[in-house]
């Protein structure tokens, strides 16, 4: 079932020092100098102007990691300036991270938010000073934002679920593993589970909560309902792999082995899908995500026509096409890297921004 997001579905920390502070603050991040000349030129922008553009992540999370990659790679072939940072999970540091980007006077501000409801302010200062703000990956709640660029969560948080069903045959005891709770992933991807399950009354949710999208979180929690539930546990749904993961560790130090299914594709995501230690997953690509999440973004600025709403379908991966996913995010990553973004261009005009050639998608 297609979700496509739209701003009506999906859901001031001023700065308190100069430019000159707020340039080192950036590049003790690893982000560079918003300082910088603005009309600096890559090899690769053709004497146009450098497109200066701030990104804010909510953590570096594995799937984050592999999208900073992403975005490096299409930076660099587009000359584009990319500044860094993470919240960190943190909702008034990326608060203050905005701001800084805008009295820094980017080209273009990509958030991939701590939380849906969050960043009012800082989207209001964005538009006065007429930089384009852009959520990628996941969503705030404005209608000011120039663009958005994001996952049908809900479509994955079904077709987990479904594969958490089929391997149950429609009954049994699951708890379900939720990513930080108000974050517009977690929020679709539980109503996708949920959608599913009102088609199964015999599967029985027994407990379910946040591991805010992290492995260790994941293991301590996992552990705790091993040993209140004991053998009512038959499944695990995790609304992402690194929560699966943690999960699958729990499950050994118990002793025990029972399907587990997760949402993104990360590496050792995909490697636990090879082996049988998932049952799947689902691929969201975050190199192929936050790619097309800058490239809209870089379109934006430079007045550029462009669908500022893009949605990222993510495809299933099971035993059956594993191998493909595998190569893209891991053993042929520097020739992936290499084509993303001649690749990310192609699936921008064409429509469909997680197109990467994996069999059945």
């Amino acid at each position: 079932m297609a979700h496509e997001p739209t701003l009506g579905r999906r859901h001031l920390l001023t700065g308190s020092f100069g430019i000159t502070a707020l340039g080192l603050a950036l590049a003790a991040c690893g982000a560079g100098d918003p300082t910088a000349d603005d009309n600096a030129s890559g090899d690769a922008s053709g004497g146009k102007k450098k497109l200066r553009i701030g990104v804010s992540v909510y953590d570096m999370s594995s799937f984050i990691t592999a999208g900073k990659e992403g975005m490096e790679a299409y930076a660099k072939a587009e000359g584009i300036e990319l500044l860094w940072n993470s919240a960190s999970l943190d909702v008034n540091t990326q608060a203050s991270q905005v701001d800084q980007y805008v009295n820094a006077g980017v080209d273009a501000i990509i958030v991939v938010p701590v939380q849906a409801d969050s960043l009012q302010p800082q989207v209001a200062a964005a538009k006065a000073a007429g930089i384009p703000i852009i959520p990628v990956n996941a969503e705030l709640n404005s209608t000011d934002i120039s663009g958005n660029v994001q996952p049908d969560d809900v479509a994955a948080g079904e077709a987990e679920m479904q594969m958490m069903a089929d391997a149950l045959g429609g009954k049994g005891g699951i708890v379900v593993l939720q990513g930080p709770l108000g974050q517009s992933g977690e929020l679709y991807r539980t109503q996708g589970i949920e959608n599913v399950l009102k088609k199964y009354p015999d599967i029985t949710v027994l407990a379910k909560d946040t591991a805010n999208w992290k492995r260790d979180e994941a293991v301590n929690k996992v552990k705790n309902w091993i040993s209140a539930f004991g053998s009512q546990l038959t499944g695990i749904v995790s609304e992402n792999d690194d929560m699966g993961l943690g999960a699958l560790q729990a499950l050994k130090e118990a002793g025990m082995t029972l399907p587990v299914v997760g949402i993104d594709g990360i590496e050792d995501g995909l490697n636990a899908v090879k082996s049988g230690e998932f049952i799947g997953t689902m691929l969201q690509n975050g190199t192929v995500e936050l790619s097309a999440g800058l490239a809209v973004a870089a379109a934006i600025a430079a007045g550029q026509d462009v669908d500022t709403k893009p949605v990222y379908n993510m495809p299933k991966i099971t035993k059956e096409n594993v191998d493909v996913a595998i190569q893209h995010v891991v053993t042929d990553r520097a020739a992936f890297l290499e084509q993303l973004p001649d690749m990310t261009a192609k699936n921008l005009a064409s429509g469909d921004i997680a197109a990467e050639g994996i069999p059945g998608q």
